[in-house]
């Protein structure tokens, strides 16, 4: 029994990072041919500052463009360009 699980998890494990380098490779090498590797989503940030009356007082900072990679995992020291755009707003707690 412990010996299927160990399997399953190596395939897992394998499968996992076979994906991974594709998509690296994908990257550094435009798979599909011309692909755009990097793009830049808008991205909006909301300061949260405690108050002394234990309310939060909330301070936007101007949209900022932010760079992105297109690609499924993060790649090349950025993140994907589809979680950017679902996370699109950002709270910093100060």
């Amino acid at each position: 029994m412990k010996l299927v699980w160990a399997r399953l998890l190596l395939i897992a494990g394998v499968s996992l990072l076979l994906l991974y380098l594709g998509d690296y490779i994908s990257i550094v090498y435009r798979i599909p041919n011309g692909r755009e590797q990097f793009g830049s989503v808008e991205v909006q940030k909301l300061l949260a500052i405690p108050q002394k009356d234990r309310k939060t007082e909330y301070i936007a900072d101007p949209p900022q463009e932010q760079p992105c990679v297109h690609s499924l995992f993060p790649q090349l020291g950025l993140a994907p360009c589809w979680y950017e755009s679902r996370h699109a707003i950002q709270q910093v707690n100060y």
